[in-house]
């Protein structure tokens, strides 16, 4: 990375959307030296911001957008004006699914509208949300050009990981796609004083199809770990045994473990790839197999919930239950809600234990949005054992597989069990545990 020069031709750049993603670059970019406008239509994000605050957790975040919006590098509004100038617009808005569980562009559209009215001849558009192939070309393309004013367009895909984003977007590689060389060095020009890696690829599509790709292969491995985890439970052995012994010592096998799979991400781009494929007259298979493996999981865990305590006598009608780890994700940390299958499990347990009393806890998530979540916020994880009937294990946040499931389960009601989404415990490494039952995805057979 290079220091950026004072008269740099796009140092002025407007980003659209300050979510995870645009808040984060955009932050990113004023520390690098842009000078940086943000736009955002929520009033409460604005209302964060202008506390110098963001409105979610991420690493080293709010110290740093303090300091950019001190020295002035960083503004934001709720729309454009004729006072906002910039030669670079990023589009950062989001792309959440309709009930069709096709991607919404609406917003890419209204932000593409934004761009059209305010943009001057010269300016570069770059695409940064997830979007189904084509989108650059077919959706944003044409409303620019209805200006009649000259641009350039470029998709360079967000790929950071929530928890270390501002690291590691002066780490990773950036990819960049357009049509024409020109646009392509211009684009790498302006990402090089973040990262010191460019990958350019020949199209916008190629760009595009690159983001869907990453985490669809990562919904389908984390999709054959859960099928593992199926079987297990089926035969009665730790899946966490298997896929460890397999692998050790074997590089040509790599399994990864099993577990929930959700967040604003994984959960959602599958479905983009598919109806991308569709557009362009494929049918594909085993994203969405592995994609239907991950969304079934939360009825077949709260199915063996059920199960387990109508086995077990006398256990209460209005049972205690508590579920730790809220985010969709313990590791990096965040406080992050978006597709987290915590309110998939929340909403199936409502319906099996309507009478219960439901509690939960969350290193990270705040006390109000655990209220708001629709449960009743614990101050520590002690709370959340004592007087339990039972304890779901939701994420792996080092706060869960570092704590003494011995000490804890001393505090839970009589006959009270534990299920463990992540298995974070070896049950080799299990003594008593006070009468209490540990169960673990993929090794459900009891351990008291």
């Amino acid at each position: 990375m290079s220091e950026l020069p004072k008269d740099f031709s796009d140092k002025q750049v407007c980003v659209l959307g300050l979510g995870y993603v645009g808040l984060t670059l955009g932050v990113a970019m004023a520390r690098a030296g842009f000078s940086v406008h943000g736009l955002e239509v929520q009033e409460d994000v604005l209302k964060t911001l202008e506390k110098g605050s963001s409105h979610f957790w991420e690493k080293n975040l709010d110290s740093n957008l303090k300091q950019v919006i001190s020295k002035g590098n960083f503004t934001f509004s709720k729309s454009l004006n004729d006072s906002i100038s910039a030669s670079v617009y990023i589009v950062t808005v989001g792309t959440p699914l309709d009930l069709e569980r096709n991607a919404r562009l609406d917003m890419i559209e209204n932000a593409a509208h934004q761009i059209a009215d305010h943009m001057q001849n010269g300016s570069l558009i770059i695409l940064r949300s997830t979007v189904r192939i084509g989108t650059s070309r077919n959706i944003i393309t044409p409303i620019l050009e209805a200006t009649g004013k000259h641009f350039e367009i470029a998709v360079c895909p967000e790929r950071t990981l929530e928890g270390q984003a501002l690291e590691e977007l002066n780490t990773l590689p950036q990819i960049i796609g357009a049509e024409n060389q020109d646009t392509l060095f211009r684009a790498g020009k302006i990402f090089n004083f973040l990262t010191p890696t460019i990958l350019r690829v020949s199209s916008l599509e190629t760009a595009e199809v690159v983001k869907l790709v990453d985490n669809t292969y990562r919904d389908v491995m984390f999709g054959f770990a859960n099928e593992v985890a199926r079987i297990c439970d089926a035969v009665g052995i730790s899946s966490n045994e298997v896929i460890k012994s397999g692998k050790l010592g074997y590089e040509r096998t790599n399994v990864s473990s099993p577990g929930p799979v959700g967040g604003p991400c994984l959960e959602k781009d599958p479905h983009i790839l598919e109806e991308s494929a569709r557009l362009y007259g494929i049918d594909i298979d085993i994203a969405p197999a592995a994609r239907r493996v991950n969304e079934r999981q939360p009825n077949e865990v709260v199915d063996f919930i059920k199960t387990t305590s109508q086995n077990i006598d006398n256990f209460p009608q209005n049972p205690v239950i508590s579920l730790l780890g809220l985010a969709f994700k313990g590791r990096p940390e965040t406080n992050d809600l978006r597709g987290t299958v915590a309110k998939s499990i929340l909403d199936l347990i409502r319906k099996v234990f309507p009478d219960s009393t439901l509690q939960g806890f969350d290193a990270v998530v705040s006390n109000e949005d655990i209220k708001e979540f629709g449960l009743l916020p614990l101050e520590n994880l002690s709370d959340s054992f004592h007087n339990a009937n039972i304890v779901i294990i939701l994420n792996n946040h080092s706060i869960f597989s570092g704590m003494s499931l011995f000490e804890q389960s001393k505090h839970m009601a009589k006959d009270g069990f534990i299920y463990d989404l992540w298995s974070l415990f070896d049950f080799k490494d299990l003594q008593s545990l006070n009468g209490k039952s540990y169960y673990a995805l993929g090794s459900q057979y009891i351990q008291k």
